[in-house]
């Protein structure tokens, strides 16, 4: 059953920092192709990522891949700041500039394209948020603008028919993007903080996570496990397999 399309395909090769959105990628076993594949570790907890829980403003880097994806190595991450300079993955003056405004100290790890951890996304390989759900929770809110990139999906799907959170009714299925990828959608998002951070300026509405956690029982989007791998475009179909 046809459900909708790709309207947009966002993956973030830096952990935290603000998205890029792309027309066509792979998606891997463990999900987008480099997403979440470089990360700032927080030695001041030990084990733990530095995350927009910790500083906010995380949100407010621009980080993306320039060139071609490879399976053996990736393309040069390169990194927008708020104040608009540009740097590399590994630049001494960036991991500075982080520990300086978060007041921590860091170290980089970055993970290869064919395997990127759980941990460094934390939750499963693929969250999803659909168009219907996001306008319905905009009229919920109350507010004139909600931005999708509060919520950090990989997939964004502009549904067919357009009924809010009919995705939760989804979980246990598989969908088809395109001709080849599966992916299972498993369970709900449970949201934290980190949607009250404005993705361009990183100022916080405590209110968005209140209303969310009162209306939703905390759940917007859902997240989905890869079956198939292949690449994916953006205005690719997404059927609901019976």
């Amino acid at each position: 059953m046809l459900i909708g399309q790709i309207k947009e395909i966002v993956r973030h090769p830096v952990k935290s920092f603000y998205g890029e959105s792309v027309q066509k990628t792979r998606l891997m076993e463990y999900g987008l192709y480099g997403d979440r594949s470089h990360a700032f570790l927080d030695e001041t907890r030990p084990g733990k990522f530095l995350t927009i829980t910790q500083f906010p403003e995380m949100v407010r880097y621009k980080a993306r891949f320039v060139g071609k994806e490879s399976v053996d190595g990736y393309p040069k991450v390169e990194i927008l700041t708020p104040e608009g300079k540009t740097f590399n993955w590994g630049d001494e003056e960036l991991t500075n500039e982080i520990e300086h405004k978060s007041k921590r100290k860091i170290s980089l790890v970055t993970y290869p394209p064919t395997h990127v951890p759980l941990g460094a996304i934390e939750e499963e390989h693929i969250q999803l948020v659909t168009d219907a759900s996001l306008d319905k929770l905009k009229e919920i809110w109350g507010k004139s603008e909600i931005d999708y990139r509060r919520f950090r999906p990989n997939l964004f799907i502009s549904l067919k028919d357009k009924i809010p959170f009919i995705e939760e009714q989804w979980l246990g299925k598989r969908v088809r993007i395109g001709k080849k990828v599966e992916i299972e959608l498993k369970r709900h998002c449970e949201r934290c903080m980190i949607i009250t951070v404005n993705p361009e300026s990183a100022e916080r509405d405590a209110t968005l996570l209140k209303t969310v956690v009162k209306e939703r029982s905390n759940y917007f989007g859902v997240y989905a496990s890869v079956i198939k791998t292949g690449e994916i475009h953006v205005g690719d179909e997404v059927i609901l397999l019976e």
